[in-house]
């Protein structure tokens, strides 16, 4: 299998954690594919009419995307506890939290892009649209962290770790930890997790190109 893949997008970091934690990493060659609004990549609209990563190439030539439906199939290549739960009341619980942490992405990615934009340009009333939904996800999270803690790693353990963890690459003055130490604690439990660990985004705050990754 191929993936269009960049090490900052965190949609494909959901994707590798799940490679990782399913053993099937091995099996996917990552194609560094780089990605912005505003401009396509044709290669990548080659094999995903959108034009977006992650976008999985199966060894029949077929594709799938997005980042959702790739952690699906690829819980389908292995024997061992599931990522997306059989059992109805385990998958809703795993889905919401997945669709939260997945949401906050979404906000997250447009904040940032709205955040680079010049002096003059950004839309205070955006700005402050973002950071409260941030602010609710977050309250959201903590909330229910001991739920989220007892729970059985599962899909929406990835979307919320992935959610956090681009937080912590792109706004690091956000700080979000003080005020929600449940959540705190279990995201540093997950940052220990060898899957985490081994998807881990380079750089920082210093790349200022708008981006949707």
């Amino acid at each position: 299998m191929k993936l269009h893949w960049s090490p900052s997008s965190p949609f494909v970091r959901k994707v590798m954690i799940c490679a990782h934690e399913m053993g099937v990493a091995d099996r996917i060659e990552k194609i560094y594919s780089r990605v912005r609004f505003g401009s396509g990549n044709p290669e990548v609209t080659r094999d995903n009419p959108l034009g977006k990563i992650p976008t999985l190439i199966l060894d029949n030539g077929e594709t799938l995307f997005d980042s959702d439906v790739i952690c699906e199939y690829l819980d389908s290549l292995h024997s061992g506890p599931k990522l997306f739960p059989g059992e109805l009341t385990q998958r809703m619980a795993a889905l919401r939290w997945h669709a939260l942490g997945n949401g906050l992405l979404d906000v997250l990615i447009v904040w940032r892009n709205e955040r680079l934009r010049p002096d003059g340009q950004r839309s205070t009333e955006l700005m402050n649209a973002f950071g409260l939904k941030n602010q609710h996800a977050l309250a959201l999270m903590e909330k229910e962290a001991d739920a989220i803690a007892g729970a059985p790693f599962n899909i929406g353990h990835v979307g919320l770790i992935c959610a956090l963890g681009y937080l912590d690459f792109r706004f690091a003055d956000v700080a979000w930890r003080a005020k929600h130490p449940k959540l705190a604690a279990w995201f540093q439990v997950m940052s220990e997790r060898p899957s985490v660990k081994a998807t881990l985004p380079p750089g920082s705050l210093s790349d200022l190109a708008p981006t949707n990754s």
